[in-house]
């Protein structure tokens, strides 16, 4: 191709005869140079071409890496945002746990504060308890000794409760035979105004004046010196007792030469009852006593004829000797103060 287009051009300069070899030569010089740059804009061009192609080639693939690269970052950027919602969110719920272990370790602070206030309370109050056990302990080894030593003391009570028990016992044995000693011995005059009771372990022997004595009379008559004699000899081999001859009279006011009033009259029957009493049986006047209440200590109205009879009396007290129940008394009562 390129040798075609020389000898074109060389035929038109020839055709014409009119160019000059000088000019011809410079022709031929220019398109020689012409030509050489020619054929290295040619190679120039191929090279390019193949660069442009290349460059093309990896145009696309950058292409094709920054669209991937987009698609990357679209999805890297959705990620990252839902990574930093949920970061945002881990955050907040970190804080709140922050705040929420804060208020809990304030409020387990406080707890524990106040736990251990009321362990030392208690550790307290145990530590009183425990020294109050200690001081009941004491006590109550103290009560075991004290009643180990009552019961002791009981049982030596016991017997001596029943000691006496055993002797009253016989004490109420002894009055009732009495009682039944001195009923028989006056049954002959049950039915002129004597009467044999038995009353607070003693006997009651009631007589009234109008068997022993005139109306104001200290002198006792016959049948009343005879029911006298009677309850005398009964009574003379009684041991252990004592004899009570208390003179009563109504509430009518006396006073004559020998007697000034009624209490004057009570005793000196009570003393004329003892005088016959003595005379006629072996019972030691040691035992017996005379005594006179006059008017003031009725057992029935004085406003009739009937209760004036009855108050008008002589009481022949028969008083076991209580001295052996006494004493066991008083030793129980001096132990129960001495215990």
């Amino acid at each position: 191709m390129k040798n075609i287009t020389a000898f074109f051009i060389l035929f038109l300069l020839i055709t014409t005869g009119c160019v000059p070899v000088k000019q011809l030569k410079e022709l031929r010089e220019k398109y020689e140079n012409c030509d050489e740059q020619r054929n290295f804009l040619s190679g120039e061009t191929d090279r390019l071409s193949s660069e442009n192609t290349e460059l093309k080639a990896e145009i696309e693939r950058l292409q094709s890496q920054v669209d991937n690269m987009i698609t990357d970052t679209a999805s890297t950027a959705k990620k990252y945002r839902e990574l930093k919602h949920e970061f945002d969110r881990l955050q907040t719920m970190n804080e709140e746990l922050r705040q929420s272990s804060e208020q809990s370790k304030r409020a387990s602070e406080a707890e524990n504060k106040k736990l251990m206030s009321k362990l030392m309370k208690m550790q307290n109050d145990l530590q009183e308890k425990e020294d109050r056990l200690k001081l009941l302990e004491k006590e109550l080894n103290q009560k075991e000794a004290d009643l180990s030593k009552l019961q002791d003391e009981l049982i030596r009570r016991e017997a001596r409760v029943k000691e006496l028990e055993e002797l009253i016992t016989q004490k109420d044995e002894a009055v009732k035979s009495l009682r039944d000693k001195v009923k028989n011995a006056l049954t002959g005059f049950a039915d002129k105004g004597i009467t044999v009771e038995q009353r607070n372990g003693r006997v009651y022997v009631s007589m009234e004046a109008k068997l022993l004595f005139s109306s104001g009379s200290t002198k006792v008559g016959n049948e009343g010196t005879t029911a006298v004699i009677e309850l005398a000899k009964a009574l003379e081999e009684t041991q252990d007792i004592t004899i009570l001859v208390e003179g009563h009279t109504d509430s009518d006011p006396i006073k004559t030469s020998s007697i000034q009033d009624n209490w004057d009259l009570s005793v000196k029957r009570a003393t004329s009852v003892v005088r016959i009493m003595l005379g006629n049986s072996k019972i030691k006047p040691g035992i017996l006593t005379a005594a006179g209440r006059g008017e003031f200590f009725p057992v029935a109205e004085n406003d009739t004829p009937e209760g004036k009879a009855k108050n008008r009396r002589i009481e022949v007290i028969l008083t076991p000797d209580l001295d052996k129940l006494f004493q066991i008394l008083e030793e129980n009562a001096e132990a129960i103060s001495n215990p």
